[in-house]
C-alpha cells in the first residue's frame, strides 16, 4: 500500500482485501486503463482477465494505445453500478456501487504459450468454458493481438450499499426517498443465423447467469494489497 493507493475519502466503505478485489474483478467485464502518453491522458476502457495475481488486458497489436501502456505507470479500474440511491435533497442523491482501483505497470507478454493461455483465459472470463469449444487462435492471430500483464498488487476496493444518507431536518419531507436497484442482465442466446443445421447452444450459453454476481459484499480491514491470499480464479 502506498500513498496513491490510501483511500482517504469515505474510508469507512474501503477495503484492500484480497477476496474483495478479487470479487470484483472476476464479476466485471470491462476495465479502464488510465495512463499518459506525450504529455496527453488516455482512458481506454478492455476487456481482460484475472489469473490470480495478474489481470491480462488484451487488444490489436498494432493499437497505439495499448502499445504505450505498456513499460509506464498506469491505472486500472473496474466498477459495477448497482443502483440509484433518492435521497430527499439533491445535494444527498448517490448511487450504490461496487470499484476496484489498481496500480502498477504493464509489461507485455512475448511469451506464446503465456500469451495464447491469456487469450483463452479472456474468453473463458466472458463464458466460463467457451475455451473448450472455441476454435484456439492460430499462430498469425496471436501474432497480431497484443497482451499486457498487470500485477493484481497494489490497489484498493470501495463499496457503497444501502438507501440515501439524510439530514435529520428532511426527513419530515413529503418527498419519495429510497433506492432503485440496477443490474446488469444477461437477455436469451441469439444463434448466428449463418450456424449449420443441428448446431445446439452449449450448456454455458443456454444457462448463461442472468446476473453475474461472484460473491457478495463483506466489509474487510485494511492491510497491503499483496499480503492478502488470493481467492482464486
Amino acid at each position: 500500500m502506498s500513498k496513491r493507493s490510501t483511500l482517504r475519502r469515505k474510508r469507512e466503505r474501503g477495503s484492500y482485501e484480497r477476496d474483495v478485489i478479487d470479487a470484483i474483478l472476476d464479476e466485471g467485464l470491462v476495465c479502464h486503463v488510465g495512463f499518459v502518453d506525450e504529455g496527453s491522458t488516455f482512458v481506454v476502457p478492455m476487456t481482460y482477465a484475472r489469473v490470480e495475481d495478474v489481470l491480462y488486458l488484451h487488444g490489436a497489436a498494432a493499437n497505439h494505445l495499448l502499445k504505450s501502456s505498456t513499460g509506464c505507470e498506469a491505472c486500472v479500474t473496474v466498477t459495477l453500478l448497482d443502483g440509484l440511491v433518492l435521497a430527499r435533497s439533491a445535494f444527498h442523491h448517490s448511487m450504490n456501487y461496487r470499484s476496484v482501483m489498481l496500480f502498477g505497470t504493464g509489461e507485455r507478454v512475448d511469451d506464446p504459450e503465456e500469451k495464447r493461455a491469456a487469450v483463452l483465459a479472456i474468453v473463458d472470463h466472458m463464458a466460463p468454458g467457451r475455451s473448450r469449444d472455441a476454435r484456439p487462435p492460430t499462430e498469425s492471430e496471436l501474432r497480431s493481438t497484443q497482451v499486457v500483464r498487470f500485477a493484481v498488487h497494489e490497489g484498493s476496493a470501495k463499496v457503497r450499499t444501502g438507501g440515501p444518507i439524510e439530514e435529520p431536518d428532511d426527513l419530515g419531507l413529503r418527498i419519495w426517498a429510497g433506492q432503485i436497484p440496477i443490474d446488469l442482465v444477461a437477455g436469451p442466446p441469439m444463434a448466428d443465423p449463418s450456424l449449420p443445421e443441428g448446431v445446439s447452444a452449449p450448456a454455458y450459453v443456454a444457462s448463461y447467469p442472468p446476473r453475474r454476481r461472484t460473491a457478495p459484499y463483506q466489509r474487510a480491514t485494511t492491510g497491503d494489497v499483496s499480503s492478502r491470499p488470493s481467492a482464486g480464479g
